[in-house]
C-alpha cells in the first residue's frame, strides 16, 4: 500500500446503503440514487489517495479494483472518474461470475488482477504498476488506496483457477 484515504459522501449518513443478513443470506438494496451520488462526488473522494502522489491527472495509466457493488455503481465509479473503458473490467467479471459480494469481493477483484497478469492478458496488474483499490459501503463511505504490484512473478500463485489467496498485490 503506497497511500490511502476514506471520505463519506456528504449528506448521505442516512443512505439505505447497508446490507441486512436474512435466513436466505446477505441483502443489499442501495437506493436509486446511490449511482449518481457516487458519479458526482467519487473524484473528490479517491482525490485524498491520489493528490499527494501527482496521480489525479493519470488516472487511465493506473489499474483499478473497484468494489463490484452493482453493474450501475461500476458505471458510476467509470464515469465519474472519466476512466477509458475496460479499466474495470476486472471488477466486472468478478460481478458477472460472483455477483456482489460485499466487501469481500475485493479479495476476488485483486485476485483477478493478478491471474490476467501471469495469463498475459491486456488486463491486469503490471509488475510495479501503481494501482486503486476503491471500496464503497453505508454511509456512503468511500474507502481508497493506492497500491503497488508486486514485481516478483515468483511469489504469484501461477494457477489461474486458484481463488484462496491473493498474494501479488
Amino acid at each position: 500500500m503506497v497511500s490511502a484515504s476514506q471520505a463519506v459522501i456528504p449528506d448521505t449518513s442516512d443512505s439505505p446503503a447497508a446490507g441486512h443478513l436474512t435466513d436466505h443470506g446477505f441483502i443489499f438494496n442501495p437506493s436509486k440514487g446511490m449511482p449518481a451520488l457516487v458519479r458526482d462526488s467519487i473524484e473528490r473522494c479517491v482525490a485524498d489517495a491520489l493528490t499527494p502522489l501527482d496521480l489525479s491527472a493519470r488516472k487511465n495509466d493506473l489499474f483499478w479494483a473497484a468494489q463490484p457493488g452493482g453493474r450501475a455503481i461500476l458505471d458510476a465509479v467509470e464515469a465519474g472518474l472519466a476512466l477509458e473503458p475496460g479499466k474495470l473490467e476486472e471488477s466486472r467479471r468478478v460481478l458477472r461470475e460472483h455477483g456482489n459480494m460485499s466487501g469481500a469481493a475485493m479479495l476476488f477483484v485483486l485476485d483477478e488482477l493478478r491471474r490476467r497478469r501471469v495469463d498475459g492478458g491486456l488486463f491486469g496488474a503490471p509488475a510495479g504498476g501503481l494501482g486503486v483499490m476503491v471500496g464503497i459501503g453505508p454511509g456512503i463511505s468511500v474507502e481508497t488506496m493506492v497500491l503497488r504490484a508486486a514485481n516478483n512473478s515468483d511469489n504469484i500463485n501461477k494457477s489461474s483457477s486458484s481463488r484462496t489467496a491473493v498474494k501479488a498485490i
